[in-house]
């Protein structure tokens, strides 16, 4: 099954009490039971809920992956397979990691005793002069948030290869339409499923897929016992998103291509950050990886001040200041502020996030329309 046909109809099954073509809300707490133990297969919906099922069942198929668990939001997801380890254990992440990860690592699971340590993974070589005898997992972002880095998934895996060293890969950037990790070696892979699956910035929602059947009966453990589960009809929502998810993630790409052809063209910009540029950094890892570039653009000003990153942000109209990414509507964000505020200063400027750094997400609107807004705001510094 092509992915273009996935997205329509997998995880999906007629309801067989009516017929309905599209899976229903189930809002429900709890199940009949017959005789005690004795159920449908389900039993109480923080274990288990039909609406959730037809949602993960999709996710899977759609990632090539056997298993997936859905969470409350990318973060619920997160939390749960850091529960995989043990105090004394290490994790290793590519050093310009999402902020929101970057916080639950270091203001939450460090005080169990979790060791962390960042590193530049655009060259696997890195790996190789930190890795020990404690490291338990390798938490990687491929392209990554905000500087959409691309990181060899393979080549990493072959690193772990033969150890127990579990590779997670946060595929949120990429989409299961452009790049699907398990294919590549990854043990888990995350989605935060707010952004790009759902696609219409009305859900809070996270997901993980796995191969692995004895990784997922653990995780299936600690997601029933600490309950960190969606309600259905964001688990609905997110059905109805992932059917149009191929079509959306095309024109992203394709609008994303003109934004940065565009920018190209201006003189207030000193970098771009966007895997389809020939000169950025493992550009042909990401052509062989993915099938194409992504909607997420990001670019440092010439200037690399507060004020003028601030202007551009403040003055666009298509373009909304918002957190978040991956819905239909473009948006514009200030990661030193926003995004990756919960990092330090002194670590942001060493991992490149400069306070004039701007990070897009690049809607399907018309493209002619996105660009004019931002030569509009880019303008308004003269």
């Amino acid at each position: 099954m092509k992915f273009g046909t996935k997205v329509i109809h997998s995880g999906l099954k007629t309801d067989p009490s009516t017929g309905s073509i599209i899976t229903p809300i189930y809002q429900t707490s709890t199940y009949v039971q017959e005789k005690p133990g004795e159920n449908k297969g389900f039993e109480y919906s923080r274990t288990s809920n039909p609406t959730r099922t037809a949602l993960e069942d999709s996710i899977s198929s759609i990632e090539c992956g056997r298993y997936s668990i859905c969470y409350a939001s990318g973060m619920g997801a997160c939390d749960a397979i850091v529960k995989l380890l043990k105090p004394g254990d290490k994790i290793i992440s590519n050093n310009d990691v999402y902020g929101g990860t970057y916080r639950m690592f270091e203001q939450v699971f460090k005080n169990f005793n979790i060791d962390f340590e960042y590193t530049d993974l655009t060259n696997a070589e890195n790996l190789d002069e930190i890795i020990c005898i404690n490291t338990k997992m390798i938490w990687i972002e491929s392209p990554s948030n905000p500087l959409l880095n691309i990181i060899d998934i393979k080549k990493i895996k072959s690193k772990i290869e033969g150890t127990e060293i579990l590779l997670v890969v946060d595929n949120t950037f990429a989409t299961p339409a452009l790049q699907n990790p398990l294919n590549l070696g990854a043990d888990i892979v995350i989605h935060s499923a707010t952004k790009y699956i759902g696609g219409h910035s009305d859900i809070i929602l996270g997901a993980l897929i796995t191969n692995t059947k004895t990784i997922y009966e653990q995780l299936f453990l600690i997601t029933k016992s600490c309950g960190a589960v969606p309600g259905p009809m964001d688990c609905f929502l997110a059905l109805r998103g992932i059917k149009t998810l191929d079509i959306r993630v095309k024109k992203h790409c394709e609008n994303a291509k003109a934004i940065n052809d565009f920018l190209s063209t201006r003189k207030e910009i000193k970098e771009i950050f966007w895997p389809g540029r020939s000169e950025h950094k493992n550009h042909k890892i990401a052509k062989k990886q993915m099938k194409d570039f992504g909607g997420m653009i990001s670019f440092n000003l010439i200037n690399d001040n507060f004020s003028d990153a601030v202007s551009i942000i403040t003055n666009t109209k298509y373009f909304k200041l918002a957190e978040s990414l991956g819905g239909v509507e473009s948006l514009i964000s200030h990661p030193a502020s926003m995004t990756h505020a919960s990092i330090p200063k002194e670590e942001r400027d060493k991992k490149n996030l400069k306070d004039s750094l701007i990070r897009l997400s690049v809607g399907i609107e018309d493209q002619s329309d996105l660009i004019n807004d931002l030569k509009n705001a880019l303008d308004m510094l003269h």
